[in-house]
């Protein structure tokens, strides 16, 4: 089977690492790919909105499904753009069409969603321009810390975490005011703060039958015991000690089977993964939010967990055989620690040379932000590369991951140094 992989992250990296190791593969195309998924398969400038231009590639090279990473292509509506092609529409689709993506693309339709569905949730409501004076009045209902999100995409930088109210009154007339993050400005979300600890659960289901992936904690702050700004994610690590069998069994009676058969009740077709983003309150899951498609730096950490063929898992999405296809999980811990550039999550440069590559043993480097040029690997991107490994603890994979960082360099490379550390007292 010729298949064709869209985006370019360390997410992307890992998916087709994955890929090219089913004996179903016959060819893998990457659209656009970055420096690490040229050893998986072929690369191809191609950009993932660009539709037409993906069209043109399935159908000069007899792709017989897509693979999309990124949730952009997804909320901008491909799976629709494929189903209502007569060229394309025998073709899958990895992934939601534009309304299950909504899921995603509007944290005011996912509220209302779970609202509607009884899903746990913490309290919210919206607000725009209009009703910013409304907003100033809800936040005084709320007691600090104050969590404020854009409505629509902001490539994980949208969720604002105030410590008082004069901040958060400050934030909410400068989103909507001076709109930071485009045209997801235009409404937020105000959500009272849920204390507990996160973890994301994932699915990959065809909207009836599903199967959960193993469930990884990501490090959204990019310093040490969780300070400073909001990243994509500075690390991961799979399993999380504290998701035990009883608050699985919660999460999945509470929030995976309401969700399914709320997209059911609404006629939501959904073929592909959901991310659940979750809070243990004391014991309890509460929905954070909803992705329509694998978390990064998550895929890096989960993938390597699952020793099952991942396309034969998406070609089960099609025929309703996903039940039927074997499922098998390496109950080893998996660890992901996030290398990026100096400055990352604000301003930071580009095109530094990355060395180091041929010198790491014993653990896998999943490519994110990087390219080619003049026979070199460079930084392409804030977050650079994805170092893993599994191992039978924590301490154990902290040790094999940490031991090899020194060994890849490049100008003001920066990562946390305490992945994992906050899980260990909950291990076994």
């Amino acid at each position: 089977m010729n298949v064709l992989l869209l985006g370019s992250g360390g997410r992307e990296h890992a998916l087709a690492w994955k890929l090219c190791q089913s004996p179903l593969l016959k060819k893998l195309f990457i659209a656009p790919g970055n420096a690490g998924t040229t050893q998986c398969g072929q690369n191809i400038p191609v950009s993932v909105n660009d539709f037409d231009a993906i069209k043109r590639f399935v159908l000069e090279n007899a792709v017989q499904m897509v693979v999309v990473g990124p949730e952009d292509p997804l909320v901008n509506g491909i799976a629709d753009y494929f189903l209502s092609d007569p060229l394309l529409q025998t073709i899958p689709v990895i992934g939601p069409g534009k309304k299950g993506a909504m899921l995603e693309g509007s944290k005011d339709f996912s509220k209302a969603f779970m609202q509607r569905h009884q899903i746990p949730t913490a309290r919210y409501q919206t607000f725009d321009k209009a009703t910013l004076e409304d907003g100033y009045r809800f936040l005084e209902t709320l007691s600090a810390p104050y969590v404020l999100k854009a409505d629509g995409l902001a490539a994980g930088k949208g969720v604002l975490i105030c410590q008082n109210i004069k901040e958060a009154k400050q934030q909410l007339n400068h989103i909507l005011n001076d709109q930071p993050f485009g045209n997801a400005s235009n409404k937020v979300v105000i959500e009272e703060f849920l204390h507990g600890i996160e973890l994301s659960v994932f699915i990959l289901t065809d909207g009836t039958h599903y199967i959960i992936l193993p469930e990884a904690k990501d490090y959204k702050r990019i310093g040490n015991n969780d300070t400073g700004l909001n990243t994509g994610g500075m690390g991961a690590v799979s399993p999380v000690a504290f998701a035990d069998s009883n608050f699985m069994q919660k999460v999945e009676e509470r929030i995976i089977q309401p969700t399914l058969k709320g997209l059911q009740s609404e006629n939501v077709s959904y073929k592909g993964f959901l991310f659940i983003g979750l809070m243990n309150v004391d014991g309890n899951p509460f929905v954070i939010e909803y992705n329509c498609r694998l978390g990064d730096p998550e895929t890096e950490a989960i993938l390597p967990r699952m020793e099952t063929d991942l396309l034969q898992l998406f070609m089960s999405l099609s025929d309703g055989t996903l039940k039927s296809v074997p499922y098998r999980v390496d109950e080893r811990t998996s660890l992901v620690v996030i290398l990026v550039s100096g400055g990352y999550p604000e301003n930071y440069e580009k095109g530094k040379v990355i060395s180091g590559l041929d010198k790491i043993k014993d653990v896998k480097v999943f490519h994110a932000g990087t390219a080619s040029k003049d026979n070199n690997v460079i930084t392409n991107g804030g977050r650079v590369l994805a170092v893993q490994t599994s191992a039978s603890t924590i301490e154990e994979a902290r040790k094999k991951v940490y031991s090899e960082l020194p060994h890849l360099q490049f100008d003001k490379v920066y990562f946390r140094n305490d992945i994992g550390i906050d899980l260990m007292k909950y291990q076994k």
